[in-house]
């Protein structure tokens, strides 16, 4: 069978391939099989994936047990069996595989293996398997799993807690390099979970799968899941749970406090979301109840206004009033909604929240008092979100006037580029761009000047220079009047680049000097990198005095480089790499 690289990258895209490298490199892929011209291998990922790759009519094909794979669409675990059968996994260890062993192994498939374990003795295989259990924990739990249900004991539920314990509970910080074997054993208890709800124990599943949340949440502060293994696991659980819920029918008032009280305190956000979730299962008595316990924390919780903050824990206020929303939503009632968001009021966003709702609920002018309560709250520095949004609002009712001020507001205290484009936006509105344009100008020069002005009282504040003048005339793609400006007045290093980049075409010696004065600030930086983006510079450099007609000024100016820097021998190996034509 043919495969290489590229045609693995011929059938996926350049991120999914970098992490199927990951995988390969990582060791992920298990024993790889090939047979009848494929090759095949579990790899693991959140669970282990069977995987295969094959050529039929002249293509590479592809199949995998994951998400992507059922979609047909190649994922990093095609790629990453494909990597290892080409020989890139993981570093070799420090005993070199035995080439003969290797190719022996490599002849003997799974039938071959099957038929001869068939013509085995039975006490032979099971002295095999005792011994391999005794050295493998996954293997153990399944071997005692299936002998407590041979015993027909407490419909598996006691010993299941025991697998769930044994596989969650872990004395010392798993790092992330063991957090992948770890969950996979988590996983085989959560199999066995679902086995049983499979097998039509619905009742003995709610049980089993909230203690396995409570035992996972437990060990989560001491793993390192850079890699997201567990995560899954809490939402399988969940959904395992769910369904299970759907089954059994639980008193919904006992299930609604459970719900509620796991919903407000976890870490994890563990039945988050839970009144929207279980409201089938709850029934009208279950939500009645959970509504009283929220209703009752909500209580507790006192209203906050405009620049305050809370001095109790905030997550708890987070949690409960998350869970009040949700209740809200459900009820329809806009006015819940608002008596809910309208309890924390310490940031102009939460008045931009309760303005949104009131809109969305065609409320168009409660929205609008929301809004103008939360600039009047907050009138300097005003969220500009809020501010955007009421103006649109004024807009829209013919108060063009009003939503000017509101955004030349914003501009006078932000005079940059973002600020400026959203004072546009507002003007073309009202088709008075012109004026304001003007307007704004001369407020940018004043400014300056003043920044200038201020300069020679204190020298310790850094040159004010024309930067927003520039970067807003490049914005609108005058670049002949950004270059007068920063000439005039000076800008940022990364304006005076972009403006040589936009010039170095049409005047040639206007970029020049500027890429020049680049080479040595970035040389001092001292890395790698910035040795590469010197060279880049200096091809740059070389090309425009070649333009110019000044062939030798550039050779000595490259030899007083090469004198400067002729320590940074990182720095020379590169330059003694180019070819200057």
């Amino acid at each position: 069978m043919f495969i290489d690289g590229d045609s693995l990258q011929a059938i996926t895209d350049a991120r999914t391939f970098r992490r199927g490298r990951e995988y390969a490199r990582a060791g992920r892929v298990e024993k790889i099989q090939e047979h009848d011209s494929a090759i095949e291998a579990p790899v693991r990922g959140t669970h282990s994936y069977r995987t295969k790759l094959w050529q039929a009519a002249g293509k590479l094909r592809f199949s995998c047990s994951c998400p992507l794979g059922e979609e047909e669409t190649c994922c990093k675990h095609v790629v990453a069996l494909g990597l290892a059968w080409l020989g890139e996994g993981p570093p070799p260890g420090d005993q070199e595989e035995d080439p003969a062993a290797s190719d022996l192994m490599a002849e003997i498939h799974a039938e071959d293996l099957r038929g001869h374990l068939l013509a085995r003795d039975k006490s032979d295989l099971v002295d095999i398997l005792l011994e391999q259990a005794l050295g493998d924990d996954r293997l153990m739990r399944r071997l005692f799993l299936e002998t407590s249900r041979s015993r027909g004991q407490d419909d598996e539920g006691e010993a299941l807690r025991a697998v769930i314990d044994d596989a969650v509970s872990h004395a010392e910080f798993i790092s992330w390099r063991e957090a992948a074997s770890y969950a996979r054993g988590i996983e085989d208890a959560v199999d066995a979970i679902e086995g049983l709800l499979k097998a039509g124990k619905p009742g003995a599943v709610i049980k089993l799968a909230e203690y396995a949340l409570k035992a996972v949440e437990a060990q989560l502060d001491s793993i390192d899941d850079s890699d997201g293994e567990i995560r899954p696991i809490l939402d399988r659980l969940q959904d395992i749970h769910l369904r299970a819920c759907r089954r059994a029918r639980p008193d919904g008032k006992a299930l609604a406090q459970r719900l509620f009280t796991w919903e407000l305190h976890s870490e994890w956000d563990v039945f988050d979301n839970a009144a929207s979730t279980y409201a089938d299962v709850l029934g009208s008595e279950g939500m009645s109840a959970y509504r009283s316990f929220a209703e009752n924390e909500w209580a507790k919780v006192k209203p906050v206004g405009p620049g305050k903050r809370d001095a109790s824990e905030f997550h708890a206020r987070f949690r409960i009033t998350r869970i009040m929303e949700t209740l809200a939503r459900q009820s329809g009632d806009l006015s819940k909604l608002v008596e809910v968001l309208s309890r924390d009021l310490s940031a102009e966003y939460h008045f931009l929240q309760i303005a949104e709702e009131c809109k969305k609920g065609g409320r168009h002018d409660l929205s609008v008092l929301w809004a103008e309560k939360g600039v009047g709250a907050f009138p300097h520095h005003t969220d500009l979100r809020l501010r955007e949004f009421l103006s649109k609002e004024y807009h829209a009712l013919d108060r063009h006037d009003e939503a000017m001020a509101l955004m030349w507001s914003a501009f006078v205290e932000d005079p940059r580029l973002d600020a400026y484009k959203q004072l546009k936006s507002h003007a073309d509105r009202s088709k008075a761009w012109t004026d304001w344009r003007e307007k704004a100008f001369a407020h940018l020069r004043s400014v300056t000047a003043a920044e200038k002005a201020s300069l020679q009282k204190s020298r310790w504040m850094p040159e004010p220079d024309n930067s927003r003048i520039v970067s807003i005339l490049l914005w609108e793609k005058d670049v002949d009047g950004a270059w007068r400006e920063a000439q005039t007045g000076g800008c940022s290093n990364g304006l005076w680049l972009e403006l040589a980049r936009l010039r170095e075409k049409s005047h040639p010696a206007d970029a020049l000097p500027i890429y020049q004065r680049t080479i040595e600030p970035t040389l001092n930086r001292k890395n790698i990198d910035a040795y590469r983006e010197a060279v880049r510079t200096l091809r740059i450099v070389h090309r425009l005095m070649k333009e110019l007609g000044k062939d030798a000024d550039f050779t000595a100016y490259l030899e007083l480089v090469h004198a400067a820097h002729r320590q940074k021998r990182n720095f020379m190996k590169l330059l003694d790499q180019v070819q200057w034509h």
